[in-house]
């Protein structure tokens, strides 16, 4: 698509208006004042100043990052953290002989941050025939930090990738021997390494001070704040939660589509994990409804819509054709007109928020999402089974990845020029990946979601037909090693120069941090780490419209 200069022009006939409840909710005021107060504050000014004083420490400054990232308030501190990493990027290699634990945590939070550093410099913990030191075993911390380092690997790091398995192969053969604080720090990281799961961040307010190495007066100041930033976005969080449901109850779709999901918290899960600041209500809110249309929309395709309405659908939608929905049956009607009113209302309020007309591109990537359905409908009625690198083409779009992604990169407004819109456009690889980590976690669901019998396909499902000869489980192996890379092209395309901002870079990550949590099904077609996530989150919270 050509970005040209209509496209940064208002839309024309469209009124909208910000409810009350919605700037309400958003305001940064109600969030400091009313939530935190005065200690809140007092307790965020001396964090800043702990800060100012362990920044010219090297260990203890990086300590200090890693741990408000970890209880999740770290968008508080955004500037002390990019201070002190940048001077760690600048003069790291001059603060002298480091331990593996310094060195392993300074590599991880500078890529994290999108600084590149050359993995070589974990070949001096190798020994002469090039295997890392059995005497490392002694080093639990180091181990630990090494891990997670390695979680940050691209194409071709070959050290990084044999650190991570000389490290499982270690744990494996001595976690009988740790005491038992180490194993469950040492389990739990083996299961959701920090940067690959979202687990770390919900599990902040049962944080350990045996998660780092020494004791510092300053964690039990963290620790205070963390709580009380849980506490104040517990609250904010079932005020979206009670508008959403408001806002899909007054939709209508569900009463109208009774085949198809009612899930509005699953779906406001997505948001939330996207937009973390507690400033970005209005992001989070305005986000959940494309997400839900995605949700909609696959279930016509995959459950109800007979091929010939499903055709009819696609093509409006690529034309955008608002003319000809008296075609369409009621019940499709009345998602177009649903689709068109939220792209409209998220159209305008970016342009009135950021100065950037999103709806040619939003349209675009309806479109795509439509098509990408057609084709899986397509071959499901023809009886057609695709070649499993021809489905997972396919799928990447069909994940409605690209659709959540560029709505997110709208709604925050940030890095928006033609350059960036172009590229967007065009999928680049920052969706791509975590479009196939998505797609993939689906299809090693062992179940469905509740009540749909539908007409979906199945990676594992096309490589066992395609190789013949391949098992389930060698076919479940492939697709984790598919996943694997595609974590590998992420972390390249979060480290590589482009025009992308570190807040959208920051939101695509934790979508694909979310995945574990969203398609990880149990033999009873449930999702218990969602579930734990949800209550961690909201106590009492009803599961309905969850699962």
């Amino acid at each position: 698509m050509a970005f040209s200069s209509n496209d940064m022009s208002a839309p024309s006939n469209i009124q909208v208006t910000f409810p009350e409840e919605t700037s309400q909710i958003g305001n940064p005021n109600l969030i400091d004042d009313d939530i935190h107060g005065e200690h809140g504050q007092k307790l965020k000014e001396l964090v800043k100043h702990i800060f100012s004083k362990v920044r010219d420490d090297s260990f203890e400054g990086l300590a200090m990052i890693d741990a408000v990232q970890r209880l999740g308030i770290d968008y508080y501190f955004q500037d002390e953290i990019s201070e002190i990493l940048q001077k760690q990027y600048m003069f790291g290699d001059q603060y002298g002989p480091n331990n593996l634990q310094e060195v392993a945590l300074r590599f991880r939070l500078l890529r994290a941050e999108g600084y590149y550093q050359s993995p070589d410099i974990f070949n001096k913990y190798k020994n002469k025939e090039g295997k890392f030191n059995k005497n490392l075993s002694e080093d639990i911390n180091g181990l630990m930090s090494l891990y997670e380092a390695s979680q940050l690997s691209i194409e071709g790091e070959d050290v990084l990738d044999e650190a991570g398995d000389f490290i499982a192969n270690l744990f494996n053969e001595c976690m009988e021997h740790l005491d038992n604080c180490q194993a469950t720090v040492v389990k739990h990281i083996f299961a959701h390494p920090y940067r690959k799961s979202l687990f770390s961040s919900f599990m902040a307010k049962n944080f350990a001070p045996g998660t780092f190495q020494g004791e510092y007066e300053w964690l039990q100041y963290l620790q205070q704040l963390a709580k009380m930033d849980f506490n104040m976005n517990q609250s904010l969080h079932r005020q979206e939660i009670v508008h959403i449901s408001k806002w899909w109850k007054d939709l209508g779709l569900a009463e109208e589509l009774k085949f198809a999901r009612d899930q509005p918290v699953k779906w406001y899960i997505w948001s939330m994990a996207c937009f973390t600041d507690p400033r970005m209500s209005w992001q989070r809110i305005d986000l959940t409804k494309p997400i839900s249309l995605v949700y909609i929309i696959d279930d016509i395709f995959d459950v109800y819509g007979s091929l010939e309405e499903l055709t009819l659908f696609t093509e409006i939608v690529n034309r955008w054709d608002l003319l000809a929905i008296d075609r369409l049956p009621d019940y499709m009607k009345l998602c177009f007109e649903a689709l068109n009113n939220i792209t409209n209302e998220i159209s305008c309020k970016v342009y009135k928020m950021h100065g950037h007309n999103p709806v040619q591109s939003l349209r675009k990537a309806w479109a795509s999402l439509c098509n990408a359905f057609l084709v899986e409908a397509r071959w499901f009625a023809s009886g057609h089974l695709p070649k499993a690198e021809e489905y997972l083409k396919n799928g990447i779009i069909s994940s409605g990845v690209n659709v959540g992604l560029v709505h997110v990169f709208f709604l925050l407004g940030d890095g928006v020029t033609r350059e960036s819109v172009q590229l967007i456009d065009d999928i680049p690889a920052i969706i791509s990946s975590i479009a196939t980590i998505l797609r993939l976690w689906d299809d090693l669901g062992s179940a469905k979601d509740e009540n749909q019998n539908g007409k979906d396909g199945s990676y594992i499902n096309y490589y066992m037909n395609e190789h013949q000869d391949s098992t389930s489980e060698e076919a479940q192996k492939h697709a984790m090693k598919k996943i694997s890379e595609a974590w590998k092209n992420l972390n390249k395309a979060c480290l590589c120069s482009n025009p992308f901002s570190a807040t959208f870079k920051r939101a695509s990550l934790n979508v694909a941090r979310m995945v574990p949590l969203m398609y990880s099904y149990d033999e009873n077609q449930r999702l218990p780490s969602l579930e734990a996530y949800i209550k961690s989150l909201f106590e009492n919270l009803p599961t309905r419209g969850v699962y």
